[in-house]
C-alpha cells in the first residue's frame, strides 16, 4: 500500500510513496506522533536528481526489513530539498557542523523537538570502506535513546545552540581593503592544483564563485590570478566535466583531473558556470570561453527549458537504475556507429581508450584539443549526440528532471 506520500506534489517524495518505510511528510503532525511514541525522529533529505539518493532507496529504504526497523523504532519523515530548501539548510548546518562534511541523501536523528543528536549522509546496507551499514547505524541510535537519552537530548540542544550563534548577525564591517583582497588571492595560490587547475584534490566542485573573484581580482594586475581562471576553466571544458556532445556541465569531478564525472547536470551550476565563462570571454577574447559560454546556453534552452516556459533544476545521473549509462562509451560502439576510420579518429580525439576511463571499459567524452578537421568533428559529434539521444533515458519528471523549486 502506498505510504503517506502518495498525495505529495514532491516528484521526489512521489518516488518513495510505495516504500514499506512508513514516511511522514515534514509537518508538525510528524513530530507530535514521535512525542506520542516516545521516540526520536529519522529525517531524510534528498532530492529526485540524486544519484546516491536512488542507491539509498534501492538498498534500505525498498527493503523490507530495514523498513521495519525504521518504522519500530522511530518516526521517518522524508523532505524534498528542493520543496522545502528552509528545512535542508537548517539540517545541512548540523550535518556539517557534527561531521564536518555534507551532502544529499543527508541523514539526521532528531530529538522530537526537532533538535538534531546525529548526523550523517549515505549509509550502505551492508558494512564497507569503514561504514557502519545503515541499520547498524538504526539500532545504535536506538539503544542510545533508550539508554542514554539525557546525553542526545543535551547534544541537541548544544547544536541548536550552536547553531543560534553561527546564524546571528556579524556586526558591520567595512569593505576588505587591498591588502585583504591580496593575502586571499594568496591563500588561493596555495591551495591551487597547477597541474590540473582548481583548488583542493578530489573531488572536485567547479569553484565558479572564486572564478569570479579571481576574474574581477586580475584586472589589478594581481600575479597569478587570471592564470589560475584560464587553467581551472580550460581543464573543465576538455574534460569529463563538461558534455562535449550537448554541452553544460556535471555536478563534480570524482578525479582531481576533471575526467570523470558525477554525471547529474544541476541548472544552478550551469547557470554560475555559464557567467564564469562569459566574463572570461569578455575579459580575454578566450575562442574556448566563448565557444563553452555559447553552448552551456544552449544546453539549458533545450535540455532545462520546461513546457510550463521555466527551467527544470536538474538531470539525473542515471539511466534505467545506472549511473553515467546515457553519456559513456566504448571503441565497439563508436566502430558501430561510426566505422572503422571515423570510429578511430574520434576515439583518438575524445580520450575513449581501449580500457575506459570510466567502469567497465567505459569512457567519457573528453576533448583535450580542438580538433584540426572542425568539419569532421562537427560531424561525428552530431552522430554521437543523436545515438545519445536514442538511449534510454527517461524524460518523466520525476525520474529525469528534477523540477523543484530552484536547485547541490
Amino acid at each position: 500500500m502506498p505510504n503517506r506520500l502518495a498525495t505529495a506534489a514532491s516528484p521526489y517524495l512521489q518516488q518513495h510513496k510505495d516504500n514499506p518505510v512508513d514516511w511522514w511528510p515534514w509537518s508538525p503532525e510528524a513530530f507530535a506522533e514521535a512525542r506520542s511514541r516516545d521516540v526520536p525522529v529519522l529525517l531524510s533529505v534528498g532530492y529526485a536528481a540524486c544519484h546516491w539518493c536512488h542507491v539509498m532507496a534501492h538498498e534500505s529504504f525498498e527493503d523490507v526489513d530495514t523498513a521495519a526497523d525504521m518504522n519500530a523504532q522511530f518516526v521517518c519523515i522524508k523532505v524534498d530539498r528542493e520543496e522545502r530548501p528552509d528545512v535542508d539548510a537548517v539540517y545541512m548546518d548540523a550535518t556539517q557542523a557534527l561531521t564536518g562534511h555534507g551532502g544529499w541523501p543527508m541523514t539526521c536523528f532528531l530529538t522530537p523537538d526537532g533538535e538534531p543528536f546525529s548526523c550523517g549522509t549515505y549509509y550502505p546496507n551492508t558494512p564497507r570502506h569503514g561504514m557502519p551499514s545503515f541499520r547498524q547505524v538504526l539500532d545504535a541510535v536506538a539503544k542510545a535513546w533508550a539508554e542514554r537519552r539525557g546525553e542526545l537530548t543535551a547534544a541537541g540542544a548544544r547544536v541548536v545552540q550552536l547553531l543560534t550563534e553561527r546564524s546571528a548577525l556579524p556586526p558591520e564591517r567595512t569593505p576588505p581593503d587591498a591588502e585583504l583582497l591580496e593575502a586571499a588571492v594568496a591563500s588561493l595560490r596555495t591551495d591551487f592544483d597547477a597541474d590540473h587547475g582548481g583548488f583542493g584534490t578530489a573531488p572536485k566542485f567547479p569553484p565558479s564563485a572564486v572564478l569570479e573573484f579571481l576574474l574581477r581580482y586580475a584586472s589589478n594586475e594581481s600575479v597569478g590570478a587570471l592564470e589560475m581562471v584560464e587553467k581551472t576553466c580550460a581543464a573543465m571544458a576538455r574534460g569529463g566535466m563538461y558534455d562535449q556532445l550537448a554541452g553544460g556541465f556535471a555536478r563534480y569531478s570524482v578525479d582531481d583531473a576533471w575526467v570523470v564525472p558525477h554525471f547529474e547536470k544541476m541548472l544552478y551550476d550551469n547557470a554560475q558556470l555559464l557567467r564564469v565563462y562569459a566574463h572570461w570571454w569578455r575579459a580575454t577574447g578566450s575562442p574556448l570561453a566563448k565557444r563553452i559560454a555559447l553552448e552551456t546556453a544552449e544546453f539549458l534552452l533545450a535540455d532545462l527549458r520546461t513546457d510550463e516556459g521555466g527551467f527544470a533544476s536538474a538531470l539525473d545521473a542515471d539511466t534505467d537504475g545506472v549511473e553515467g549509462a546515457t553519456y559513456v562509451w566504448n571503441r565497439s560502439q563508436l566502430l558501430e556507429l561510426l566505422g572503422v576510420d571515423d570510429a578511430t579518429w574520434a576515439a583518438e580525439l575524445t580520450l575513449i581508450t581501449a580500457a575506459g576511463t570510466f567502469e567497465h571499459g567505459r569512457s567519457v567524452v573528453q576533448l583535450p584539443v580542438d580538433p584540426s578537421d572542425v568539419d569532421r568533428w562537427a560531424t561525428v559529434r552530431q552522430r554521437l549526440r543523436a545515438a545519445r539521444d536514442r538511449r534510454r533515458a527517461s524524460r518523466s519528471p520525476a525520474k529525469r528532471w528534477s523540477r523543484g523549486g530552484g536547485c547541490t
